[in-house]
């Protein structure tokens, strides 16, 4: 009976947030208060850990490690806090572990992540002028034969 009430109020303690993995690259935005006044600062850097792995339930936490001035600086935010106003995944990375601790010890070119390929990246937009020849080769009839002769003398290639 009581799990079902402490379950009741966790449920209701958590927000929406996307979907992010260890190795995306992400912004934080985090809700500072100023005096009177309230702001928001982001930290962008990249997810190094999630406690627990799944990453799920009230309690949940993210590492997210940057470098600034040439400072590694590391935050851990839980998930479903007030603090953080928003999570916004700017990249994903190709990664095998669920900890990404060994960035520490890299600096420079050595600590940079591969990008994942996703499908939006592999689509590939038609141009205009891809469009208009696409209706060009829409409207011709093939009628097998030599390829080299045409139904109009003007495109047909001299003869020698």
């Amino acid at each position: 009976m009581q799990n079902h009430i402490i379950d009741a109020v966790n449920r209701s303690q958590e927000k929406k947030r996307p979907n992010f993995q260890v190795g995306d690259r992400v912004v934080v935005n985090i809700r500072l208060k100023e005096g009177d006044k309230e702001r928001l600062q982001a930290f962008r850097g990249v997810v190094i850990a999630k406690q627990p792995k799944s990453g799920r339930g009230p309690g949940a936490m993210f590492t997210v490690r940057k470098i600034s001035e040439g400072v590694g600086v590391e935050k851990i935010f839980p998930i479903h806090s007030p603090v953080v106003d928003s999570i916004e995944v700017e990249t994903s990375s190709d990664v095998r572990r669920s900890r990404l601790y060994y960035l520490r010890g890299l600096k420079g070119k050595k600590a940079r992540l591969k990008e994942s390929e996703t499908f939006s990246d592999l689509v590939v937009e038609p141009t205009a002028a891809q469009t208009d020849e696409g209706m060009m080769t829409q409207g011709t009839e093939i009628t097998g034969g030599d390829t080299a002769t045409s139904a109009n003398p003007k495109e047909a290639p001299p003869k020698k």
